[in-house]
C-alpha cells in the first residue's frame, strides 16, 4: 500500500521547501477530496508520498475583498466561499460554479484552489474564473510569478506549476461597472455528476444595453477549459440580440474539440456548448445592475 508522510507547514517558505525536496513525490493537501481518491487508486504501490497540508498557512483559507479585487486563498472551502454574500454580489457566476462541486459534505472540504490545480477539463470553477480574468499567484524556489487561469491549465490533469511551486493566491479583479457573469453546465443525471459541457460568460453593458466587453469560456469540450475570444467578439457592440447570440454560440461550438464517450457524443457536446453560451449570456446580462 501507499505510505503517506504528513506535514503541515505554517509558512509559504516551509511549504515550498517541502515541495522542492526530491526525497519522495509530494502532493499539496488543500481539501483532499480529489487527492484521497487518486491516492487510493495507487493502493498497489509501495511508494512513499508526502502530503503537504497548507491549511495552517496564514491566508491560504481566506477570501479578502479589496478595492482592486478578490484575494482568494486557494484552500478556502466551497461551503465558506458560497456563503459570502459580498462575493456573490460581484461574482455570482463564480459562486454558482463553486456551489456545483459535489455534495453538501464535499462542499465542506473541497477547495477552489484544489479544483483549479486538479485541472480536470470538466472542472466547474475554471471557466467561471477565466471569464472573470482571474490570475494565479504562484510561489516557488525561484520567487513569485503570475499566470492567467486560462494559461494555468495545460492539459488533462496538468498545469504549469513545476516541482517546488505552490499556488499561493487566486486574484479576481473587481469588475468594472455594469458587469456581471453566469456559469451553466449540462449534466445527464444528478447534481453530483460532473459536467458534460460547461460555459461561463461575463458581459459589460452600457446604459442603453449595448455590450461593451465580454469574455466567454467553455469547459468539458477540450483537454482544458478554453477562452473563446471569437464568441466574445460576436457579442461586443451588439444589444445581445438573437443574431449576436447565434454568432457567439456558433463560435463556441467551433472552438470546442470534444470527444465522444458514454456520456455524450462529440457532435452533441458541440451543439450543447453553443446553447449554454446563449443562455449564460442572457443570464449575465439580466444581472447587470440598471
Amino acid at each position: 500500500m501507499v505510505s503517506i508522510v504528513y506535514a503541515a507547514p505554517t509558512s509559504i517558505q516551509d511549504a515550498v521547501e517541502l515541495l522542492a525536496d526530491n526525497a519522495m513525490p509530494a502532493n499539496v493537501l488543500a481539501g483532499g477530496t480529489d487527492l484521497l481518491i487518486q491516492t487510493r487508486a495507487q493502493a498497489g504501490s509501495a511508494e512513499s508520498r508526502l502530503f503537504v497540508d497548507v491549511k495552517k498557512i496564514k491566508g491560504m483559507s481566506s477570501a479578502n475583498m479589496t478595492p482592486q479585487g478578490l484575494e482568494l486563498g486557494p484552500s478556502i472551502s466551497c461551503a465558506e466561499f458560497t456563503a459570502r454574500d459580498d462575493i456573490r454580489a460581484l461574482y455570482p457566476g463564480l459562486v454558482e460554479a463553486a456551489g456545483l462541486i459535489g455534495s453538501t459534505q464535499i462542499q465542506g472540504r473541497a477547495s477552489l484552489g484544489g479544483n483549479l490545480c486538479n485541472s480536470s477539463p470538466a472542472a466547474d470553477t475554471i471557466p467561471a474564473l477565466i471569464v472573470n480574468s482571474a490570475q494565479c499567484v504562484i510561489v516557488g524556489t525561484q520567487g513569485e510569478r503570475r499566470v492567467t487561469v486560462e494559461d494555468f491549465v495545460t492539459g488533462v490533469g496538468s498545469n504549469c506549476m513545476h516541482q517546488g511551486e505552490l499556488l499561493k493566491l487566486i486574484f479576481v479583479p473587481t469588475p468594472v461597472a455594469r458587469t456581471s457573469d453566469a456559469y451553466l453546465r449540462f449534466i445527464p443525471r444528478s447534481e453530483m455528476d460532473i459536467a458534460v459541457v460547461g460555459a461561463g460568460v461575463s458581459v459589460t453593458l452600457d446604459a442603453s444595453g449595448s455590450c461593451q466587453a465580454a469574455r466567454v469560456s467553455i469547459g468539458a469540450v477540450a483537454p482544458r477549459a478554453l477562452l473563446v475570444p471569437e464568441a466574445a467578439a460576436a457579442l461586443i457592440g451588439t444589444s445581445l440580440d438573437a443574431a449576436a447570440l447565434t454568432a457567439a454560440a456558433s463560435a463556441a461550438s467551433a472552438a470546442a474539440k470534444p470527444i465522444s464517450d458514454k456520456r455524450g457524443t462529440a457532435e452533441y457536446r458541440q451543439h450543447v456548448v453553443g446553447v449554454l453560451v446563449k443562455r449564460a449570456t442572457l443570464i449575465a446580462a439580466d444581472r447587470v445592475k440598471p
